[in-house]
């Protein structure tokens, strides 16, 4: 995603925003204009950054553990035939069960502050991250693994010097979509029980009628996830060219 493309985007966005504020006649506790909003941004500065700072390293944390903990599960279905016929179906059950319908358990369990919103984070981006990898992991030309057989090794030299290059480029989609899911889980554990996060000064916003800073709150959360969303990105690219090398050298 090149600067001049999200630039070009934010413009348009404005530029229908405000035409729908003076075509509609709404008034601006329905929909504030943009400089109107902007105003309300500059006004709360300290407490946006605050709040938006709790949020950030709620789906840090969770992006990083739910990475993680994905990237292993995979690593093991793959290994395992015996785990992959008795979780992966677990796994695929488990999303019949909507992730937002557990935020006012995992509050209960985890409490009001950090701890259930980096699990809900951890929990929606658990799953693309998973079959992303564990996808690229299965994916392997017949050859790699006859020649491998051939030279006697064994299934963890085959995991690590062929499967696990190859199906980086999987991995770093799961990646790309867990950086737009993670914000999503942190944000919804704040609307179910916090007491900061941008979550939380949405809802603080709408009850108390301010609909610019909470139209405030919702574009710096929408910053946040594009900044994401473009870091790990590039990371995922990198990811793809060293598996790209690694699979030339091979």
């Amino acid at each position: 995603m090149r600067r001049r493309d999200i630039l070009f985007a934010v413009l348009l966005g404005l530029a229908l925003w405000q035409a729908a504020v003076l075509l509609t006649h709404a008034p601006h506790y329905i929909l504030p204009s943009p400089c109107r909003v902007a105003k309300a941004a500059y006004k709360s500065r300290v407490i946006l950054a605050e709040n938006a700072w709790i949020t950030s390293v709620e789906v840090l944390l969770g992006l990083i553990l739910g990475s993680v903990l994905g990237a292993l599960t995979a690593i093991q279905l793959t290994l395992s035939k015996t785990s992959e016929r008795l979780i992966l179906p677990l796994l695929v059950f488990t999303q019949a069960v909507p992730v937002f319908a557990l935020a006012p358990l995992l509050t209960l369990w985890f409490g009001y502050g950090m701890g259930s919103k980096i699990v809900m984070a951890i929990l929606i981006i658990y799953f693309p991250v998973t079959t992303a990898f564990h996808d690229g992991l299965t994916r392997i030309d017949g050859g790699y693994r006859d020649l491998s057989v051939s030279m006697g090794a064994g299934k963890f030299h085959f995991m690590r010097y062929v499967q696990i290059p190859n199906a980086l480029p999987n991995l770093g989609t799961g990646l790309k979509l867990a950086a737009v899911y993670a914000p999503i889980g942190a944000v919804i554990g704040e609307w179910v029980g916090a007491s900061k996060g941008l979550g939380y000064l949405m809802l603080l916003a709408n009850g108390r009628a301010k609909i610019d800073l909470m139209f405030a709150s919702l574009i710096v959360l929408a910053c946040l996830t594009v900044l994401l969303h473009i870091t790990v990105g590039n990371l995922a690219a990198r990811l793809t060219r060293y598996a790209e090398g690694t699979t030339h050298h091979t």
